[in-house]
């Protein structure tokens, strides 16, 4: 399942075991992109979340964070950062980067 996530729920949300957050803006062509990707993936890959983040609607995290281009993708393992992608990913990069 992929989740819309807002500011208020983020640190709950990081709590969960593997956790993929997808940055993403409504008017951003290459997330379009990467969506049916991450809906492949969330099928394929159970017991992974995926959230999605709209930086239009939380810019102070997004800038928090350090997120200055769209989609990024950023994988979290228990709370803790493990990896980050930027630009359009295929699923088997996703996949082979994703230890559940």
């Amino acid at each position: 399942m992929i989740e819309e996530v807002n500011t208020p729920d983020w640190d709950k949300k990081l709590a969960e075991k593997v956790v993929l957050i997808d940055f993403w803006a409504p008017w951003c062509q290459p997330c379009k992109v990467q969506e049916p990707i991450l809906e492949e993936l969330v099928q394929e890959l159970l017991g992974l979340s995926i959230l999605k983040l709209n930086i239009d609607d939380n810019r102070y995290l997004s800038q928090k964070l350090g997120v200055r281009n769209i989609p990024t993708l950023v994988l979290y393992d228990n709370g803790i950062e493990v990896k980050r992608f930027v630009g359009i990913q295929t699923k088997e990069i996703l996949k082979s980067s994703i230890k559940l």
